[in-house]
C-alpha cells in the first residue's frame, strides 16, 4: 500500500484451504486479482500463504462503498461460492479503516 492514503478501507481475507485444491485454485485466485485490480476505488492487494494451507489476503480500498462494490460483484460473489464449497475449510472477512501506516525496507526504498 505503499504511498496511498492510510484512511482506506482494509478487507482482510484470513483463510484455510483444504490440502487437495489442484491448480484450479491458482487459476481462480489469479482471475480475482486481475478483476479486483479493475475495480473502481482499488489501491492495492497483498497475499502470504503458509504451507498449511492458511492465508491472508488484504485488499486495499478508497472507500467503504468501493469495498462493498467489490464484494457484490458477480464473478467475486461466483468465486466466493466455489470456495467454500471447493477449496476453503474456513475463512474469516474483517473489514477495518487503516489509521496510519508505516514501512522500512533494506534498500531504503520505503518512506
Amino acid at each position: 500500500m505503499n504511498g496511498h492514503d492510510p484512511k482506506a478501507v482494509a478487507v482482510i481475507f484470513a483463510a484455510q484451504r483444504i490440502a487437495d485444491d489442484g491448480m484450479e485454485y491458482a487459476l481462480a485466485a489469479s482471475e480475482m486479482e486481475r478483476l479486483a485490480a479493475q475495480q473502481p476505488g482499488f489501491i492495492a492487494m497483498e497475499s502470504a500463504r503458509g504451507g498449511d494451507g492458511f492465508g491472508i489476503t488484504v485488499s486495499y480500498w478508497e472507500s467503504e462503498a468501493a469495498a462493498l462494490q467489490w464484494r457484490d460483484h458477480p464473478r467475486h460473489a461466483q468465486i466466493r461460492a466455489d470456495g467454500r464449497a471447493r477449496w476453503y475449510a474456513s475463512y474469516r472477512v474483517t473489514v477495518a479503516r487503516v489509521e496510519r501506516q508505516y514501512a522500512w525496507a533494506l534498500d531504503g526504498s520505503a518512506r
